[in-house]
Formats: C-alpha cells, sequence, structure tokens
C-alpha cells in the first residue's frame, strides 16, 4: 500500500545513539516532530534543538525547506541555529587559539546555511569577524577561515556591504598588496573586495583608491590564483564611472585613452595573460573561460562611446583625418604647394577614395554606429599599414567604375558589422565563455583585425566580380567569411588571415551548397512523400538517443554561485526510465557519476510537466530578474507531486535541447526544440539519400519499404554524443 503523499519515512541520527525510524507527518509543525525525537533519546529542552540533514551540505531543516525531505533521508538532530551561533560567537572570541581556530573552522561551514547565518548576523556575527580581520592579529589558517566565514555571509544578501568600514577594505587590500601571503588568503581577498565592487557603488571608490589593476597584474603568474585576479579586473573595469572608462578624444590624431583602458591595452598585461593563462601549462576551465571573456567584451566596449560619437562638420580637427586620409593616399610626402595646387581636385580624390559624399565626406560619418570609430579604423590603416592601404585605393580607382570598390563605404560598412559581430557595448552575458585567444595577442587587436577584414572584403569583392549594385550581397559573403573564421578559434592574427584564405568566395558557395544538400531542400512531391513516411521513425531514433543521454546523466552550475568556487549537482535517469536522481557534488565530474552518489530522487510518475524559461519558478523569483537573456533560454523545471519542483540551469543550447526533448520524450509529449528539428532534418536527409540510390527513378512504390524493428538495423550511425 503507498503511504499518503505528506508521511516520509527518515532516519534520524545522534551522537552516541541508535538512529531512529521515523514516519515524519509534514502536517505536523516541526517543533512537535523534534520533541517527538529528542523524548526518544530522553533529551530535554527540545527548543535547543533542529534537525540538519546529514550527508551533503548538511543544512538547517525550516518550515520552509522541509518539503525537500524524502523518503529514506538521513537526518541528524543537531542545536539549534541560534544556539550554535552563540556558541561559535563566544569560542571565536577565547583566549584560546586552538579552541579559536576549531570554532572558525566549524563557522566557515556553517556560514553557507541561510538559517543559521541570519542567527549569526542578528548577533552582531559579522562585525566581530571584520574586528577581527581589522585587528590584524589573525594569520595563516585562521585567517583564511576567518574571511571564508565572513564571505560566506555576506553572500546571503542579508545585509549590506555598504556597512564595511574602510580600515576593513585597507586590511584586506593589504593582503592584496603583500608580496608573500598564503595562497588561501589571497583568494579570499579578492574574492571579498570582487563582490564590494560588484555590491556598492560607494566601495568601488573605495577599493578602486587601494588597489589599481597595475597591481594585481603580479598575481596573474599565480595559477592558484588567476581567477581570482582577473576578476577583480573585469569588476574595477565593469563598475569605472564612464568619465574613467572613457574619456574625450580632445585630438582624433593622437586619441587618448583613460588610465583604465590604458591600462588594459598595455603591453605588459597583455603578455602576463596571453602567456601564463591563455598558453599556460594548464587548461583553461569554465570560470577562467568566463572571465577572459568577461575582459575581451569590457575592452571592446572602451569603442563604445567612439562608436556612438558623430562627425562634426565643421570640426576642424576632425576634418584633418579626412585631409590625412587623401594626403597618404594621392600626395605621398606633405607638400603645401602641392596641396595648394590640388585643393580643385579634392572632390575627384574624395571619390576615388570612395566616400559616398565627395564634396563633404565629413557627411558619411555622421550615422551611428559606427560613427567616428569608422574613421579611427581608417586612419590606423592609414598610418600603420600605409603600402596596404595605398594599394587598396589606388587599385580600386584604377578600375573601370562600375567594378571599382569603393574604400570609404566599405569601411564604414565593415566598421558597422564588426561591432554587431563582437556586440560591442553590450554588457557580458552570464555563464559566456567565447573568448578570442587572437584578440590578446596584440595591443592594438581591434585595429589589426579591422585591417585583416578591409583587406578580406577588397580581395573577396574581386573574386566576386562585384558592382555597385552587389555591395550588400558582398557585405554579406564577408559577414559569413568572418564568422566562420572566429568561429575557428584562430590563436592569432596571423593564424586568422590562414584561415580567411581559405575561406574564398568560392569556399563559401562549396560550403553553402553542401549544407543545403545536408539539410535537404529537394521539394519535389516524391521527395516530400518520402519524407513524410520515414518521419515516425527518425524521430524514434531520435527520441531513444535523448533518453540515453538523461541515462548518462549531466552536471548542472548552481544558479547564483558567483563565487570562483563553483558549487554543481548532477542529474540522471535510471536505467529502467522510472526515476529521476540527482545530488550535489563538490566539483564538476570527470564522466557519469553513480547512482550511489546520487541521494535523491524523483519517480517518473510523480512528474507532471516540464516548463521552459520566464515560466519557471526560479526565474521569477525576485533575483532571477537579474538574470540576463541568455540564462533565461537556457532555464528549464520539472514540476512533481505534490506541488514541488526541480529547476535546472543547462551550461549550454545543446544540454538544453536535449534534457528537455527526453523530459518530453520521457512524458510521451512531442518534442520541440531547435536542436530536435535539426537532428530530424538531418538524419532524414541521411537516409533519404540511402533509400534514393535503390531507387531506379525518384517514385514512391505503392506500398513503403519494410520499417526496421530496431534503429541499429540502420544503414548509417547517429551518435550526437
Amino acid at each position: 500500500m503507498t503511504p499518503p503523499a505528506d508521511i516520509v519515512k527518515v532516519a534520524i541520527e545522534w551522537p552516541g545513539a541508535n538512529a531512529q525510524l521515523i514516519e515524519m507527518d509534514q502536517r505536523r509543525p516541526l517543533s512537535s516532530v523534534i520533541r517527538e525525537v529528542c523524548d526518544g533519546w530522553s533529551l530535554s529542552g527540545s527548543e535547543q534543538f533542529a534537525l540538519r540533514y546529514a550527508d551533503g551540505p548538511q543544512l538547517y531543516i525550516t518550515e520552509q525547506s522541509r518539503a525537500d525531505i524524502k523518503n529514506g533521508t538521513i537526518l541528524r538532530l543537531a542545536i539549534s541555529p541560534a544556539r550554535a551561533a552563540r556558541q561559535l560567537l563566544d569560542r571565536i572570541q577565547s583566549h584560546s587559539i586552538d579552541a579559536r581556530l576549531e570554532a572558525l573552522k566549524e563557522l566557515a561551514k556553517l556560514s553557507a546555511d541561510p538559517t543559521f547565518a541570519t542567527e549569526f548576523i542578528n548577533m552582531e556575527g559579522i562585525g566581530t569577524l571584520a574586528r577581527l580581520v581589522e585587528s590584524g592579529t589573525h594569520f595563516g589558517e585562521m585567517l583564511a577561515f576567518t574571511l571564508t566565514a565572513f564571505l560566506e555571509l555576506m553572500d546571503h544578501g542579508i545585509v549590506s556591504w555598504d556597512l564595511i568600514s574602510i580600515s576593513f577594505i585597507k586590511q584586506i587590500a593589504g593582503y592584496v598588496n603583500q608580496p608573500m601571503v598564503d595562497v588561501s588568503i589571497l583568494q579570499r581577498s579578492l574574492a571579498i573586495l570582487e563582490s564590494m565592487v560588484l555590491n556598492s557603488h560607494s566601495l568601488y571608490h573605495r577599493v578602486a583608491q587601494e588597489i589599481t589593476v597595475g597591481q594585481l597584474i603580479g598575481h596573474l603568474s599565480n595559477q592558484e590564483i588567476q581567477t581570482y585576479a582577473i576578476a577583480l579586473i573585469n569588476a574595477l573595469f565593469l563598475k569605472a564611472p564612464e568619465d574613467r572608462r572613457q574619456e574625450d578624444y580632445s585630438n582624433p590624431l593622437e586619441q587618448h585613452v583613460s588610465e583604465m583602458a590604458s591600462t588594459l591595452a598595455q603591453k605588459h598585461l597583455r603578455s602576463i595573460i596571453l602567456n601564463h593563462v591563455i598558453r599556460g601549462n594548464r587548461p583553461i576551465k569554465a570560470e577562467m573561460a568566463h572571465q577572459l571573456y568577461v575582459l575581451q567584451v569590457l575592452t571592446f566596449n572602451l569603442l563604445e562611446e567612439r562608436m556612438m560619437t558623430k562627425m562634426d562638420p565643421n570640426d576642424q580637427a576632425q576634418r584633418d583625418i579626412i585631409f590625412e586620409l587623401r594626403r597618404i593616399a594621392f600626395d605621398g610626402e606633405n607638400d603645401p604647394t602641392g596641396t595648394e595646387k590640388r585643393k580643385a581636385m579634392y572632390t575627384k580624390d574624395y571619390k576615388m577614395l570612395g566616400f559616398t559624399n565627395h564634396v563633404n565626406p565629413a557627411l558619411d560619418f555622421t550615422h551611428t554606429p559606427p560613427g567616428m570609430l569608422a574613421l579611427d579604423n581608417m586612419l590606423y590603416l592609414a598610418k600603420v599599414h600605409q603600402d596596404t592601404y595605398i594599394r587598396i585605393v589606388l587599385e580600386n580607382s584604377s578600375r573601370e567604375d562600375k567594378h571599382e570598390c569603393p574604400f570609404g563605404r566599405c569601411a564604414i560598412e565593415l566598421t558597422r558589422m564588426l561591432c554587431e559581430i563582437l556586440q560591442v557595448g553590450e554588457l557580458p552575458n552570464e555563464g559566456c565563455n567565447d573568448y578570442h585567444p587572437m584578440f590578446f595577442t596584440h595591443d592594438r587587436a581591434w585595429e589589426e583585425f579591422f585591417c585583416v577584414c578591409i583587406q578580406l572584403l577588397n580581395k573577396t569583392w574581386k573574386e566576386m566580380r562585384a558592382t555597385a549594385e552587389d555591395f550588400n550581397k558582398v557585405m554579406q559573403v564577408v559577414r559569413e567569411q568572418i564568422t566562420r573564421a572566429l568561429a575557428m578559434k584562430p590563436s592569432s592574427i596571423d593564424q586568422l588571415k590562414n584561415k580567411l584564405r581559405g575561406l574564398s568566395y568560392s569556399e563559401i558557395l562549396r560550403l553553402r551548397q553542401s549544407e543545403r544538400m545536408s539539410q535537404d531542400d529537394f521539394q519535389s512531391p516524391p521527395i516530400i512523400e518520402l519524407r513524410e513516411r520515414i518521419q515516425p521513425e527518425i524521430l524514434e531514433l531520435i527520441k531513444q538517443q535523448r533518453l540515453n543521454r538523461l541515462c548518462e546523466g549531466s552536471c548542472f552550475r548552481k544558479l547564483g554561485n558567483r563565487r570562483r568556487q563553483e558549487k554543481f549537482w548532477f542529474c540522471r535517469l535510471s536505467l529502467n526510465h522510472k526515476v529521476l536522481h540527482y545530488g550535489d557534488l563538490d566539483e564538476s565530474p570527470q564522466g557519469e557519476v553513480p547512482f550511489e552518489l546520487l541521494s535523491d530522487k524523483i519517480p517518473v510518475s510523480d512528474i507532471k510537466s516540464v516548463v521552459t524559461g520566464k515560466d519557471c519558478p526560479h526565474m521569477k523569483e525576485k533575483s532571477a530578474l537579474k538574470q540576463n537573456k541568455e540564462v533565461l533560454e537556457l532555464a528549464f523545471s520539472v514540476l512533481y507531486d505534490p506541488d514541488e519542483t526541480l529547476n535546472f540551469v543547462a551550461p549550454n543550447k545543446y544540454e538544453y535541447c536535449i534534457w528537455t526533448d527526453g523530459l518530453c520524450a520521457l512524458l510521451g509529449r512531442e518534442m520541440g526544440s531547435d536542436l530536435t528539428r535539426s537532428d530530424l532534418d538531418t538524419l532524414i536527409s541521411m537516409e533519404m539519400k540511402l533509400r534514393l540510390l535503390d531507387l531506379e527513378n525518384i517514385t514512391i512504390p505503392e506500398a513503403p519499404p519494410p520499417v526496421p524493428k530496431e534503429p541499429s538495423s540502420y544503414n548509417f550511425t547517429y551518435n550526437y554524443s
């Protein structure tokens, strides 16, 4: 007989006593259950006790969290959070060093529990920890546990970071600036400073007074703290006021950037990141890849102001840039006399330079984006790669009018395109790891990238034998060439050039044709009929593949964990497809996780539905409002009896599609992800080609071909994993 839904069978432990096996009635007050357990061991004062999980994080159980208790869970009777907080607060102020150390160890562990954290904070515990740090009397392991506990407590968001004192900031900054400090202390100090900067505008200014990007560069050579150091650099960069991140360009011919931008562009910083991180002797983990991506985005965002600045046709300093472009292309060495004689020919020269407005080319730069950024790129090409610039301009000016590639117009449109591809001006996406190593190999990576791409555009224009009417078509091909090359993750600008050389116009046509064939664009009636007949078989094959992947399981990151010490949990489907097993992990696993290590489970028969995106409970919470669009697109939840949920945020779009499709297949519902549709189209095309090879002509027999009983009898192999 199935037990009532409100009854869960659990085991409760107490040191030195036999465990109690009880049936916990979830309708009874938790205090009543604890009193009964205490009576079983003849313990008085039940109000001084509480229940905690015996395994995993060992969190306290409250009236709000008790619904998460499952049948077979092992619990532990412990002193109440308030009593534990009071005892630890007294012990960390003990005169005995050993007693204080043990108390801080336990505090660092318990501080992750929100129930305990609330009690400890209410007793002014954070102030006590801050004073211990400010005193400067704690060192080594004792200081590391103090900082760990402090950071864990603050991460709950119960109190504001604005309450932190200046002396505390100075002390933490001092640990970062000291040449010889224990790695564990450095890690926690950097993490605390990062949280200060991200969570408080006023603290940003205080931290920025104590810590500079230049001081953090020295820590990038230490592999144990690289991620923490780059995370703090990103935080300082992200929260810097606009006047610190960008300054006006008083002279466009000699651009001056802010102290922050200048520091980030320093050869020393770039070379340290390149040699000790990107080309280091250990693989780049997900968190480091994310921080490199953030640094890349924030660096490119320095271009936003120029991108959104219109040219003032009446500004002589800005007009001088256009005069300089004309001089370099046509006058060689600056000759005032020659320049005077050529003034009447300026209109002709501007036409040869490819500007849309031949009379006043300044008007070409009044549209944003790309604004003045396009002119900056053109000037860099003309000054740094002068031979290339002159060759492009003169080569096109010597062509017949209908085939000339307008350099000015192309440079402006190309700059706009590159801004779109690299998402200049947009904030970094949480969880995105899409950084490009080549942008860390050159001090002027953006400008060099433009120079490579403008040469590509000129080459593609010639290969396509394009005319002015083909301008948009050429730009589409160039966009495809650039995005395909970037997807290959070239490690340097030179390697980018090699990738682009292999993506000529003819190669793009071949790739497009190949992709069209693989997607099966045939629309003849026999093909459509054959497609409809084999679709159910292929769809069933995809369902089986999805379910097999669910049985292998996947690792998920804890939502909202911004700490460098990542926390994970794992979920997988039982081999008989009847139970979902899941549980917390200390680190990302290598391969499958045995069912024995996954302490929690959900019977598939209890699952009511699967919801995605903004319909997920964890996307409706207040904290989730800060999540970006990418996190929202990767979120899904399993709703199961009675009114409980298991919330997921997939690590990527592939895992999202695998799990949502697999769960729908498990519940006997139609799959609908883009990945399923893509899989379906690919497999149908493969099967159709195999079957059509056996037909003398493209006709459909009156009776459909026999359907194989097992997927393994297909003539092709499909293993998405």
